[in-house]
């Protein structure tokens, strides 16, 4: 199977970040030769208008080549992450015959750098006795507790958040993050998915 997967993201510093993530997550995989294709944007308070998810799909895979899956990944704020995730993914899933997967952050997904901070000690300025919190995805307000353990600095996220991605220990995220977790099997059924509808056509 060859082709690239189209996430679908909020803002600029996700359109950075996530695909550094998810090449690494492939790479986790055995699966670098997958592609990533740059993220299409959609803001969270928008995304389940009426017609909005038709749009996303019709712009972002009309301006990308060789799309094969589709993958949404959101904040929940203060909103039920898994309850997001089951209407949110229903809708794709009639929306377009391509695999999707819709994934939400608990909370932020600067959750899933705070589960891997003992490993980004001295990366974006934060401190070289910097420890991950036991349950990160319970934190709300995850960027500014990343501002409190940088030195001299606070966190700017479309700077930072793709050197994070970049640096995190992702076995440590695994562990530590459910919604993470959900990330990493997403990712997996969407290359599942995709060669199998692959060898369906050939």
């Amino acid at each position: 199977m060859s082709g690239a997967i189209l996430p679908i993201v909020e803002g600029q510093s996700e359109v950075q970040a996530i695909p550094v993530l998810l090449r690494r997550l492939l790479e986790r995989l055995g699966r670098s030769d997958v592609l990533v294709a740059r993220p299409f944007r959609v803001k969270r308070t928008r995304i389940d208008r009426p017609e909005e998810i038709e749009r996303a799909l019709e712009q972002g895979t009309s301006s990308r080549s060789g799309v094969i899956a589709i993958l949404v990944i959101l904040d929940a704020d203060d909103d039920d992450p898994e309850q997001i995730e089951s209407f949110l993914g229903a809708r794709f899933r009639a929306a377009t015959p391509l695999p999707s997967a819709v994934v939400v952050a608990t909370r932020e997904l600067e959750a899933w750098f705070l589960g891997s901070k003992d490993a980004l000690r001295g990366v974006c300025g934060i401190r070289q006795n910097a420890n991950a919190p036991d349950r990160p995805e319970e934190i709300r307000g995850a960027k500014e507790r990343l501002s409190r353990n940088m030195e001299g600095r606070r966190y700017l996220p479309v700077t930072d958040q793709p050197k994070l991605a970049a640096r995190m220990d992702l076995e440590r995220a695994l562990q530590r993050c459910a919604s993470f977790r959900r990330l990493a099997a997403a990712l997996e059924r969407l290359l599942r998915e995709s060669s199998q509808g692959a060898s369906g056509t050939s």
